[in-house]
């Protein structure tokens, strides 16, 4: 998704630059739209990809989170076992999982926020999974077949919030707290995400470097529990587990602060980046 002279729409991303879909047929202009369209409007993204020249360049457009408003953003507790080394936590003999409410989701490079509220904030670099069809009771050995594709999350956590709920809910659900991106990459060019190589850096520094290989509980296996208790939709996003580095866990603590650069790289993804700057005055009362 981007925005180019007020409007934002589906682009694909291909030698450098963008292919605009606004004009070229029956595309709709959200991804999440194209999602639960099925596999004719994936279709019609596909032949365009294949047929068409990039009309932008990618620093002439503003890229947006590639699902603007997922139905469900799902997440995955200490799903590294060198994660769960430095929480001193025992690991999880089942799938623990959180949401992040819709609303904290954030673009790939947009600013995130300090809250008013808190100086506890983290960030926990992952990869995050997007499902491309209505689906329940899925196997682990079927659950590629849902997968529409993969991006980048940022898991960003008020600490003392997330302490304050044992859901994790209130800690990890702050507007802006949700950055994703920079696109959405398709299976056939990851077919295997279990080997992909990731960290987070805060201005310039090394903080997370993990692989895919280490999670604890596959995406398959993810995608089968979910599924098992309720619907899986298109657009949903599910955030697949940090490793070792976050900062509450550092000595001493390496919270972020203002004006601090977040970056997190997946292999054969690309990168997001997010400054921390003050919550701005957006009082609704």
């Amino acid at each position: 998704m981007f925005t180019q002279k007020g409007r934002t729409r589906i682009g694909i991303v291909a030698d450098g630059g963008v292919i605009d879909t606004a004009g070229k047929g029956d595309i709709p202009a959200d991804l999440r739209e194209a999602l639960e369209a099925g596999t004719p409007a994936m279709d019609r993204l596909r032949a365009l990809a294949a047929g068409a020249k990039p009309a932008l360049a990618l620093p002439d457009v503003h890229l947006e989170a590639p699902v603007r408003r997922p139905p469900k953003f799902l997440a995955i507790a200490l799903n590294y076992a060198e994660h769960i080394s430095e929480t001193t936590l025992p690991k999880p003999e089942f799938p623990r999982f959180f949401n992040k409410q819709s609303t904290c989701v954030n673009g790939p490079y947009d600013p995130i926020h300090m809250p008013r509220v808190s100086n506890k904030l983290d960030y926990e670099g992952e990869l995050g999974v997007v499902i491309g069809r209505r689906c329940r009771h899925v196997p682990k050995e079927r659950a590629p077949e849902v997968v529409a594709g993969y991006l980048i999350v940022n898991d960003v956590t008020v600490r003392d919030w997330q302490a304050k709920s044992e859901t994790f809910t209130l800690g990890k659900s702050f507007d802006t707290h949700g950055p994703i991106g920079p696109w959405l990459v398709t299976p056939d060019e990851i077919p295997d995400p279990h080997v992909l190589d990731f960290r987070t850096t805060v201005n310039g520094h090394e903080r997370q470097h993990s692989n895919t290989r280490h999670m604890i509980f596959s995406i398959w296996e993810q995608i089968e529990v979910l599924s098992t208790a309720f619907t899986l939709e298109p657009g949903d996003i599910i955030s697949t587990g940090t490793c070792a580095g976050v900062g509450v866990r550092m000595n001493p603590r390496g919270y972020l602060k203002v004006d601090d650069v977040v970056r997190v790289e997946i292999e054969k993804i690309g990168f997001i980046e997010n400054r921390v700057i003050p919550e701005p005055d957006t009082r609704l009362l």
